[in-house]
């Protein structure tokens, strides 16, 4: 459990925090008019691209790319256009592929979304959206049924994750390598192993959890325990389920009421939001911590295997990475979390429920990981479309 004891926490400085506040002031202003976008309401493909083309890619976000990612920033500027088309694309190119979908992946180096299919029939269907095309075994449905069946038996806490991985095709299950001959853990992989699909990889730790104006990253307080806010929502924010149960108080970074835990899940799910008053209001704002600028929430359009996204969190702050699996379960030791998505972003104690986010779209909340920001390590989102359809929520975009 990365929970962050409230005494811990290095807050901000009351001039940093007196002049966001006043940039946020202006912002709700600014913004005011506008109509928040819906976990339902997807904007057309050709709209959503045309409006976030127009808005450049700030120094502060293409400097954290170049550090975190080893790009230049001619690098980073095609990067994240090239994602944004891809991500338009994927549910274009997967009705093409119908039931010969396997899987797809953003591919860094073509710059493309790959779309992988069981037959050549569709191969041309596919092509013509704009994706490239390659030739796998097993059906995405195949993969999903095999690693449905291993969310149902239970793992011993030598289990890490599993996942999907369309690009190896195969199911692939993490295991801790000090684990790796404990006879449970060999049990677990050779009831996975009679899909005929799985892979096992050895990581050097077990996941954990990483609890410790509602702005994306900002820290709060539930009795004790430090966690981060993930989005502002129509009356409040998202966050992780480990941080609260529904009814416990909430307490802003500087220990006045924000609200109260409305619903929570976890394990199962690893997701809650929280209604906020007393003064308190909502903005579409995650936060820079002064690596880069404080970024604006624009929409929630969920990106591909191998995009690039970033974190912020209140005990690490701001870290960049790529999206490495999706709908993968993690056995965390209070129990298995289903449909996390997986990165190679960095987090810490504190950070749970933080804001996940690639370009201006809003990508999921902090729940857990393991390794730390010194030596690297792994982390895990809960996707934020599932989160608002859950309570039936609004994002607050600008």
């Amino acid at each position: 459990m990365l929970e962050q004891q409230k005494g811990q926490t290095l807050r901000r400085s009351t001039l940093t925090r007196t002049a966001l506040s006043a940039f946020l002031v202006l912002g709700t202003w600014a913004t005011a008019g506008l109509v928040p976008a819906s976990a339902a309401d997807s904007p057309s493909p050709s709209s959503e691209s045309s409006a976030r083309a127009a808005q450049p890619a700030s120094d502060g976000l293409l400097s954290a790319m170049r550090k975190d990612l080893g790009l230049t920033a001619s690098q980073a500027r095609a990067r994240l256009a090239s994602e944004r088309t891809a991500t338009a694309l994927q549910g274009t190119a997967r009705r093409a592929a119908g039931s010969s979908f396997g899987g797809d992946w953003y591919d860094a180096k073509s710059g493309k979304l790959t779309v992988a299919l069981t037959g050549s029939a569709k191969s041309g269907a596919v092509r013509a959206t704009g994706a490239a095309v390659t030739l796998v075994k097993h059906s995405a449905r195949e993969l999903d049924a095999a690693k449905k069946r291993l969310d149902k038996g239970g793992a011993p806490a030598g289990v890490s994750s599993w996942h999907v991985d369309p690009k190896a095709n195969r199911v692939v299950v993490d295991v801790v390598a000090s684990a790796k001959d404990d006879n449970d853990v060999q049990a677990f992989v050779a009831r996975a192993g009679q899909t005929g699909a799985v892979t096992v990889n050895q990581v050097p730790a077990a996941a954990r959890t990483l609890s410790a104006g509602t702005v994306g990253g900002d820290p709060y307080y539930t009795g004790n325990v430090r966690c981060s806010i993930g989005f502002s929502v129509n009356g409040g924010f998202v966050t992780a389920g480990h941080c609260g149960q529904p009814g416990a108080a909430v307490s802003g970074w500087d220990g006045s009421a924000v609200g109260t835990f409305q619903g929570s899940s976890f394990p199962g799910n690893d997701y809650a939001w929280v209604s906020v008053g007393n003064g308190w209001w909502t903005v579409p704002v995650v936060l820079g911590w002064g690596t880069v600028s404080d970024q604006l929430v624009r929409g929630s359009a969920a990106a591909p295997v191998g995009a690039s996204i970033c974190r912020s969190g209140s005990t690490s702050h701001w870290h960049c990475g790529n999206v490495l699996a999706t709908n993968e379960t993690v056995n965390y030791s209070e129990g298995a979390v289903n449909e996390l998505t997986k990165t190679n972003v960095c987090a810490e104690p504190g950070d749970s429920g933080g804001s996940f986010i690639s370009g201006d779209q809003a990508q999921g909340v902090t729940s857990g990981g393991w390794g730390d920001c010194t030596g690297g390590g792994e982390t895990w989102f809960q996707p934020i479309n599932e989160i608002l359809n859950q309570y039936g929520l609004t994002l607050t975009t600008a």
